[in-house]
């Protein structure tokens, strides 16, 4: 098969597009990154006092959300990782899917690489089904997405905060240029504070 059937077959999406779209569809959410990329896209995407970026801790981007959504249930809580860093963190979408917020989204942009290490095939372009695994933790409301007009329906159950989500979205394997969110922890953090109407500590 040539690598134009392989790409018709499986399509994907343009990262910094995607989160554009969906943010811009979405734009009350509080959101999460992960380190990385993700975060470099949410930033491109336009910085926002409620998005809280991680800048380590890699593995933590859904168990920080999680602990938001459970903090903020009359919120809607997103979080935006890449597949590494979610391998990195797997077990939280079996606390996810016990506690199940109806109100927490998490986007995995997933390459099927390490994008910040060299690009290494990660372990879902080795076989691992991200879906799957969400699946059998317990979030029902799972699934992949490989066109960007599903950006639309994303957006509508972030909105809604009626059930736990995990979405998988299929990303091209580039880098696309560094878009750097602040890089101070405290003031990313007091910021967010402030946002949601409390006191900096």
């Amino acid at each position: 098969m040539s690598a134009t059937a392989r790409q018709r077959a499986n399509p994907r999406v343009d990262r910094r597009v995607f989160v554009a779209r969906l943010l811009g569809s979405a734009p009350e959410a509080l959101v999460v990154t992960g380190l990385g990329s993700p975060s470099y896209d949410v930033f491109a995407a336009g910085d926002r006092d409620r998005n809280y970026y991680l800048w380590g801790a890699m593995g933590g981007a859904a168990p920080l959300g999680l602990g938001l959504a459970l903090a903020q249930p009359d919120q809607s809580v997103v979080v935006i990782t890449g597949d590494g860093e979610q391998l990195m963190g797997i077990g939280s979408l079996g606390t996810i899917a016990v506690k199940k917020p109806k109100n927490l989204t998490v986007v995995v942009l997933d390459n099927g690489h390490y994008g910040e290490t060299g690009m290494q095939r990660s372990h879902s372009s080795l076989g691992t089904d991200l879906v799957a695994v969400a699946k059998g933790f317990g979030i029902e409301a799972s699934f992949a997405v490989r066109t960007i007009e599903m950006c639309d329906e994303i957006a509508a159950g972030i909105r809604a905060r009626q059930r736990t989500t995990f979405v998988q979205v299929f990303i091209e394997a580039d880098e696309s240029p560094r878009a750097l969110p602040p890089r101070d922890g405290p003031y990313i953090r007091n910021r967010f504070r402030a946002a949601l109407g409390l006191k900096p500590f």
